[in-house]
């Protein structure tokens, strides 16, 4: 196996596996831990091509046909949560997690959860681009996406026909994607999957499959409305949903979270990204702060250290 590494802002690490137990080893590593199933015994190619900018790994692949499992035992054994976007480039793929079938075709997109096992088959030549980022990037709850993993989102028709060549073209010029508007760039593509998969959503909603998920969206699309609000709380959220705040704290419950920490989590998300944002970079961090809620300086460094280890200033200066 070669690798190049990433030497400066205009090279992309690159892996080329010239056996199939070298690429077995290679997206473990790139990716989370996975059974890989293909030809030992037989000549094997495959190629990675990688971005990892920030908590965002955005990879291209090239390789010959296999099959990769994502397996309970290798889920009880890891830590992080995260969804993985394939845009399917060339050749063909198949799909299968929560008792769906994805098979995508050059220009489909379709998302998948690594906490769930999957299967991911290839039976010819193919190419495709994987992006990976934490359930926390994606600004739609993690429990509705459930509901459209391992679905094809077909892209030449609807929203996938606007959203899907833009990914596309990401995989033709990884070598701009570098330091903040790099970052920058791959964040506008998240708030793009993010609008595909909400009309997704939206589309359950209006066939009536699962009331449950139609309060959940409603509550999930107040919240990132009013971020910036610092009155929001529980009792104006229930409030505005016609429900006790005892039934909202129910809700957040069942998905493994509260009200007040899924709102935290959100304003310092937000946060985060406009401290790297470079259009931003002469905004003082209190208005940052105060931009999504946050009224309190010292309150909000504190727990912006706590969450990422550095100062909203030091953060931003780091970048």
């Amino acid at each position: 196996m070669t690798v190049a590494a990433e030497t400066g802002p205009a090279t992309v690490e690159t892996i080329v596996a010239e056996s199939f137990q070298e690429w077995s080893r290679a997206i473990s590593a790139s990716f989370v831990p996975l059974v890989a199933q293909g030809p030992r015994n037989s000549a094997f190619h495959g190629t990675m091509r990688a971005r990892v900018l920030g908590e965002i790994s955005v990879v291209e692949i090239t390789a010959g046909p296999h099959t990769v499992l994502r397996t309970p035992e290798l889920i009880a054994k890891s830590t992080g949560r995260f969804f993985k976007l394939s845009i399917q480039l060339s050749g063909s793929g198949r799909l299968v997690q929560d008792e769906r079938e994805a098979v995508l075709r050059p220009g489909d997109l379709s998302i998948y959860d690594t906490s769930r096992p999957y299967q991911l088959t290839f039976d010819d030549d193919f190419r495709t681009l994987v992006l990976m980022f934490p359930h926390v990037l994606l600004d739609l709850p993690a429990e509705a996406m459930g509901h459209v993993t391992a679905l094809r989102i077909p892209g030449d028709e609807g929203l996938g026909e606007l959203i899907s060549p833009f990914l596309v073209k990401l995989a033709d010029n990884l070598e701009v994607l570098s330091g903040t508007n790099g970052l920058r760039l791959v964040h506008n593509a998240l708030d793009l999957v993010t609008t595909l998969f909400n009309g997704e959503l939206d589309q359950l909603i209006e066939t009536g499959r699962d009331p449950h998920l139609l309060l959940l969206g409603r509550i999930h699309d107040y919240i990132e409305a009013n971020l910036g609000d610092p009155g929001l709380s529980p009792g104006t959220i229930a409030a505005a949903h016609y429900i006790s705040t005892r039934h909202l704290h129910d809700l957040f419950q069942e998905i493994g979270t509260t009200v007040a920490s899924s709102i935290r989590q959100r304003r310092l998300e937000r946060c985060r990204r406009d401290l790297m944002d470079p259009v931003l970079a002469e905004r003082p961090v209190t208005a940052i702060a105060a931009r999504w809620g946050f009224t309190d300086a010292a309150h909000f460094s504190r727990i912006f250290r706590a969450a990422f280890g550095n100062s909203p200033t030091g953060y931003r200066n780091s970048r």
